[in-house]
């Protein structure tokens, strides 16, 4: 299996633990808004192969205790199960991003013990979901089956929305908390125009925006927090 990015060490992409984010090529979705899309349709060469991450992971024993697995996205590799399982029997915990188009190789990971948090992201309401992902006519069954899962608290989980001023108003992002009411966390992630985006012609909402939407989305689901908002 290779591995196309390493983050040595980050403080905030897996909570409360000191980790390092496992970046790994390919993703079914072209989200115009990506920060990851040269991974998702023209990788590099492979940073590493899985045992090189393998020596690094033994080495921070101690320095690191948990490992983030994003994209991509991840659940695309049938590989991943073999290097999570090497990964906790060095006993990392393990944090997986997901899109949630696999629930059932979410599911299989969970119930093996392979995974300990879980971050899916919802990119938007039910009606707007295709083109906010870049296919007009994409099926959510397989979200749905995502969220019903991680409802059932099965594991320790967020969900999160990138926010995108072009994709997101006050009505989708309350489409979106009532979609998954119950939720033990939901994340509002401020979007960030950069270079590396398919569309540079987005944009972010305002401050003011994205407080209006942490108010609408907390009256559905208290535990409501913006990330990411400048």
């Amino acid at each position: 299996m290779t591995i196309e990015g390493l983050q040595k060490l980050t403080l905030l992409d897996y909570p409360g633990r000191t980790a390092c984010t496992v970046f790994l090529a390919g993703c079914n979705f072209r989200c115009p808004f990506c920060h990851n899309f040269e991974l998702v349709v023209n990788p590099a060469a492979p940073l590493m192969t899985d045992e090189e991450l393998l020596d690094y992971l033994q080495k921070r024993k101690g320095l690191l205790d948990g490992v983030a697995i994003t994209g991509g996205e991840p659940l695309l590799r049938k590989e991943l199960p073999e290097l999570l399982r090497k990964v906790k029997a060095l006993g990392y915990a393990v944090k997986l991003d997901t899109n949630g188009s696999f629930p059932a190789r979410l599911k299989a990971l969970v119930e093996e013990g392979l995974v300990d948090y879980v971050a899916m992201d919802v990119k938007n309401a039910p009606a707007r979901y295709g083109e906010t992902v870049g296919f007009l006519k994409l099926d959510l069954a397989a979200i749905q089956k995502s969220i019903d899962y991680l409802l059932t608290d099965a594991v320790d989980y967020e969900f999160r929305t990138t926010v995108v001023e072009q994709y997101h108003s006050a009505e989708e992002i309350r489409a979106i908390a009532e979609w998954i009411q119950g939720a033990k966390r939901y994340y509002l992630q401020q979007f960030k125009a950069s270079e590396r985006v398919p569309n540079e012609a987005l944009s972010a909402p305002s401050y003011q925006k994205m407080q209006e939407y942490l108010q609408i989305a907390s009256e559905i689901i208290p535990q409501t927090e913006l990330r990411g908002v400048g």
